[in-house]
């Protein structure tokens, strides 16, 4: 189940996954790619998806996951709006036995990625109380947890970019306005925020939600320390100076929410970061590693390599650490690898790759996970993509080990009910299937709250929906010059 080690050959140029009619087609696109994914031709309902699994006490009745889906659709002050309550009903409708964190809670305002995200407030814990009884009303009765972060990086809590950043690098400071070293976080402030990741966690555990997940993924801040090489103190330096933070929030967390399960999603690796060739494909940005290699990267920046993210995951294991949710790279600098998709967002680039290949990368990066830790509650990701086959190749990922839950994140979007539909054995619904046309990350990149704009009507016929068609054919507009 090894993907190849970098972009894949020229003669390998992606190719729409629903013209792979049968799982023959499927098996020999794989070859072409040099890529392999395991996948059962036929899928069971009462098979290794329906497979129930105890989690920190607590027994899973399925093996599926809805992963965290922000909207940047709550209230200006951090609460949830009717567009939240409606997203998280529909992930309790879904027949999932978990559901990851529903979506990024901030544990400051100022950590927010976006002004409409929410975040603690004076409210949050009647609010998270509501929330948690949306999610706790489905049926089954899913595991339910709470996503704990602070954007870092990436932190826009009024709109303009705010960055608070763990360390300089020179490509990714210019890509948000990063010019001098006023908004470096000090060990001080790190220190002051793990107190607020406990604070929340503690309504959390109030609130009735069964874990939290330390956020420490896709180049927000938990993320971003980890490849903090440069940066001196406490939180820098070695992978124990890199992991310090990540790891005292999990143990305060422990210490003063007893009751709560821990979770951590993770970009267990990272690639280096990517831009716009003159022909509109990705390609790696020059000199992107001369200061900073990334998280889990191999020397080339291209692939992964996962001596530290292993020695990572022993270490967060050790600290009481009972569920990790793998996932890659960061949504801002090289998408493709976060999430393949055949569609990338409109200010985005055309895939370096089949998106089949990054898929595989990250099935083939969780599946060496799992195996070295056996115990671990190990949730996938990047299924998304599959499409029509993702049944089947999630079928075989449990069947085979190659990890405990599977998780859907976009789709959830489309099609919130695949589980369910999946273990009743009906067959998938074709027109609700996400196709990744990526108008989910689209739409909010121009201001406009996250939905399926192609597939899910209440989005289609919205009057957002019309916006989106204009920012979208401005921006095709503005590329003309530089592909055409």
């Amino acid at each position: 189940m090894t993907p190849p080690t970098g972009p894949s050959r020229a003669d390998a140029r992606a190719v729409k996954i629903s013209r792979l009619r049968d799982a023959d087609a499927f098996l020999e696109r794989l070859d072409i790619l040099g890529a392999q994914l395991p996948l059962d031709r036929e899928v069971d309902p009462g098979g290794p998806l329906a497979g129930t699994l105890e989690v920190a006490g607590t027994r899973l009745a399925n093996r599926f996951a809805v992963l965290p889906m922000e909207g940047w659709d709550g209230t200006p002050d951090g609460r949830p709006s009717d567009l939240v309550r409606r997203r998280w009903g529909r992930f309790a409708a879904s027949g999932a036995g978990l559901v990851w964190g529903g979506e990024a809670y901030a544990v400051q305002a100022a950590g927010r990625a976006n002004p409409r995200q929410l975040c603690i407030n004076p409210e949050s814990e009647a609010d998270l109380c509501e929330l948690n009884a949306l999610l706790r009303a489905g049926d089954p009765q899913p595991f339910t947890g709470l996503q704990l972060t602070h954007s870092g990086r990436y932190a826009r809590p009024e709109g303009p970019p705010a960055p608070r950043v763990a360390y300089r690098h020179p490509v990714l400071d210019a890509r948000v306005g990063v010019d001098s070293d006023a908004v470096l976080m000090s060990d001080m402030e790190l220190d002051d925020l793990i107190g607020d990741y406990v604070r929340v966690a503690r309504l959390a555990e109030r609130a009735g939600f069964g874990f939290v997940d330390v956020k420490a993924c896709h180049g927000y801040l938990g993320h971003e320390l980890l490849s903090a090489r440069t940066r001196s103190g406490s939180y820098g330096g070695d992978l124990r100076g890199r992991s310090r933070f990540l790891r005292r929030t999990v143990e305060a967390v422990r210490s003063e929410a007893p009751s709560l399960a821990i979770g951590v999603r993770l970009s267990v690796f990272d690639l280096c970061p990517f831009e716009p060739g003159e022909d509109g494909i990705g390609r790696p940005l020059p000199d992107a590693l001369r200061d900073a290699r990334p998280f889990g990267a191999s020397e080339d920046g291209l692939s992964f390599d996962l001596d530290e993210p292993l020695a990572l995951v022993e270490m967060l294991e050790g600290a009481g650490v009972s569920l990790l949710c793998t996932t890659a790279g960061s949504p801002y600098s090289n998408p493709h690898c976060q999430r393949p998709a055949f569609y990338p967002p409109s200010d985005g680039y055309q895939p370096p790759e089949d998106p089949l290949v990054g898929v595989a990368r990250q099935l083939d990066a969780t599946r060496i996970v799992k195996q070295r830790f056996p115990d671990l509650c190990v949730v996938g990701s990047a299924y998304s993509y599959l499409q029509e086959w993702l049944p089947h190749v999630a079928q075989a990922v449990v069947r085979e080990g190659g990890a405990d839950l599977v998780g859907l994140g976009r789709m959830v979007l489309s099609y919130p009910e695949l589980p369910r539909d999946v273990l009743g054995g009906a067959p998938l619904r074709r027109a609700l299937v996400c196709r990744t046309f990526s108008d989910c990350t689209t739409a909010p990149r121009n201001g406009l709250v996250s939905g399926c704009y192609p597939i899910d009507p209440f989005y289609k016929q919205s009057r957002a929906a019309g916006a989106l068609a204009d920012a979208k054919a401005r921006a095709r507009a503005a590329a003309e010059p530089a592909t055409g």
